[in-house]
C-alpha cells in the first residue's frame, strides 16, 4: 500500500494500516515528513520555529492520536501556565485556564455565563469530542451532540452577545475566529465552544522541541510496525505508482483532479471541481531578545495569545477578510513556545510565531499592520526584534502544496463544506476509483492536527478488505 503525503493525516493513516498488518510505504515531496507539523531553523542556527501549526489541543484530545503510544516514540507535551490569553485595550486580557472555575472567576461579571456555557461540554468530555470527530452516522451520544449543536450552529456574533465585558467577549471571539470565517456565519459558535471546551478538558499544549516531534513520533511508530517513509518524491500522477496498488492520498481536490482527473466519473470530478478554498494566512516568525512585553502581564504566562480586542473588533477584522479585503487592525494568533520550552532556543533568545487571515492568494505584505497591532497591546515589542521570517500565501503553498492560495485549512470550513467535504456521502474518504482513497484535511472532520482524516480513511480501507 502507498500513502502519498506525510502530513499528520497521511502518517496516521499509514500507522493504522501498518498496525493492522499491511505493508505501507509513504511518499513525501518535501525533504522531511510532517506537512503542517514541521519545525525548522528559519532565522538563525539554534532557534527552532514551527513552520505552520504550533499548539495542539486536538493532538491530545483526538482518539486517533491519544490512543497511539506516541510517548514511547519521543513525543512529550508541554503545558503553559495559561492556555489562552486574549488581550484587549486597557492592559486587560481574558484568560482561559485548564481549570474551568478559575477561568470563570477571572471573567468577573461574565463568569457565570462562561461556566453555564462550557460546563456541560466539559462534563461530556471525550464522549463529545469523539462524536464531533466521528463519521456521519447515528450519534452514540445524542444528548451531548444536541446540547452542543443548539448553540454551535449559531453565528458567533449572535451567541457572543451574552458576554458583557471586552475580556470575555474577546476570549470567545478569538476562539471562534479559528473557523477562518466571518463571525456572522453559522457554526462559528461551534468552533469557539469546541476550542474552549478542549482548553478546559485537555489544555492547549505544545510538543517539547516543536511540532516536528509529532511527525517524528508517528514515523517512529510506523517503522516499528514495518512501514517506511521516503522523502523527496513528488507524485504528480497515479501512473507513477505500481498498477493496482491501494493508494491513500493526503492531498486536496485540486491535486486529485490533476493526478487522476481523466479517470474519475464526470459527476464526481465536477463535484471536486466545485470544492472551495478559503482565506489564507500571512505568517511571521521572530527571534526576540526577550519575551513579548504584553501590557496585560497575565498574557506573558500564556502559550497562545489572541490579539484583537473585543468581539466587535474581531468580527470586523474577519468580515474584511471574507469580503476580499485586508484588515487595518487584523486579528492575530500568537504562539510563545520558548516561554515554556527552553529547548526551542540554544541562544537564550525567544521564539514567537504569529499570523493573521488574508484573502486567498493575497500578495499584500501585512508585516507593518501585524507589528502595529502587537505594539498596540505590547508597547516596546519592536525593540525586542532580533530577526524575522515572512511567509505570505504563495510561500505557504510552496511549503505545502495542500495550502492552496495560502489556505492552511485545505478548504473553506463553512456549513456547506463542513457537511460535504469534499463531497456529501457517508464515506467521503473513498473515491470512485478502485483502491484509491483520500485522507487530507479536505475530508471530514477537516483541519487540525488530530489525524482523524487519516484514521477514518485507513479504517475505510480496512473495511473494504484491501
Amino acid at each position: 500500500m502507498y500513502v502519498v503525503g506525510a502530513g499528520p493525516n497521511g502518517l496516521t493513516a499509514a500507522v493504522v494500516l501498518a498496525m493492522a498488518g499491511r505493508r505501507v510505504h509513504v511518499l513525501e515531496a518535501a525533504d522531511t515528513p510532517g506537512g503542517g507539523t514541521r519545525t525548522k531553523e528559519l532565522i538563525e542556527p539554534g532557534t527552532w520555529h514551527d513552520v505552520c501549526s504550533a499548539i495542539h489541543p486536538l493532538g491530545v484530545a483526538s482518539p486517533a492520536l491519544r490512543d497511539l503510544p506516541l510517548g514511547e516514540h519521543g513525543l512529550e507535551w508541554v503545558y503553559p501556565d495559561v492556555e489562552v490569553a486574549h488581550v484587549v485595550d486597557g492592559a486587560q486580557a481574558g484568560l482561559l485556564y485548564r481549570d474551568l472555575d478559575r477561568t470563570a472567576d477571572g471573567l468577573g461579571a461574565d463568569g457565570r455565563a462562561w461556566r453555564r456555557a462550557l460546563a456541560p461540554l466539559v462534563d461530556a468530555g471525550f464522549e463529545l469530542v469523539d462524536s464531533l470527530l466521528a463519521p456521519l452516522s447515528l450519534p452514540r451520544h445524542p444528548v451531548h451532540l444536541a446540547r452542543y449543536g443548539l448553540a454551535g450552529l449559531q453565528p458567533a456574533t449572535r451567541w457572543g452577545r451574552r458576554f458583557e465585558t471586552d475580556a470575555a467577549s474577546g476570549l470567545f471571539a478569538g476562539l471562534a475566529a479559528h473557523a477562518i470565517l466571518p463571525l456572522s456565519a453559522p457554526i462559528t459558535t461551534g468552533y469557539g465552544l469546541m476550542l474552549g471546551m478542549l482548553g478546559h478538558l485537555v489544555g492547549w499544549p505544545q510538543p517539547r522541541g516543536g511540532s516536528q516531534r509529532i511527525a517524528d513520533a508517528l514515523v517512529s511508530l510506523l517503522e516499528a510496525h514495518g512501514g517506511t517513509v521516503e522523502c523527496g518524491v513528488t507524485v504528480t500522477s497515479l501512473d507513477e505508482l505500481p498498477p493496482g496498488a491501494t493508494t491513500v492520498l493526503d492531498v486536496t481536490p485540486r491535486q486529485i483532479l490533476a493526478m487522476v482527473g481523466e479517470r474519475l466519473p464526470a459527476r464526481y470530478a465536477k463535484r471536486l471541481g466545485k470544492y472551495r478554498y478559503g482565506p489564507a494566512v500571512f505568517k511571521l516568525d521572530y527571534v526576540l531578545s526577550e519575551p513579548i512585553p504584553w501590557a496585560a502581564a497575565e498574557a506573558r504566562r500564556a502559550g497562545t495569545v489572541h490579539v484583537g480586542g473585543a468581539l466587535a473588533e474581531v468580527a470586523r477584522s474577519e468580515a474584511e477578510v471574507a469580503a476580499g479585503r485586508h484588515a487595518e487592525q487584523p486579528f492575530l494568533l500568537v504562539a510563545q513556545p520558548t516561554q515554556f520550552d527552553p529547548t526551542r532556543s540554544a541562544t537564550a533568545r525567544h521564539v514567537a510565531w504569529m499570523y493573521c487571515h488574508v484573502p486567498n492568494g493575497s500578495t499584500v505584505d501585512m508585516t507593518e499592520r501585524i507589528e502595529a497591532q502587537i505594539e498596540r497591546f505590547a508597547p516596546g515589542f519592536r525593540d525586542t526584534v532580533v530577526g524575522r521570517h515572512t511567509m505570505g500565501p504563495a510561500a505557504l503553498e510552496v511549503y505545502n502544496a495542500n495550502y492552496i492560495g495560502g489556505d492552511i485549512a485545505a478548504g473553506a470550513g463553512d456549513l456547506r463544506q463542513f457537511v460535504a467535504r469534499p463531497v456529501l456521502g457517508r464515506h467521503p474518504w473513498r473515491t470512485p476509483l478502485d483502491g484509491v482513497y483520500l485522507c487530507s484535511a479536505a475530508t471530514p472532520p477537516g483541519p487540525g492536527v488530530h489525524g482523524m482524516c487519516g484514521h477514518h480513511a485507513a479504517h475505510t480501507v480496512l473495511a473494504d478488505g484491501r
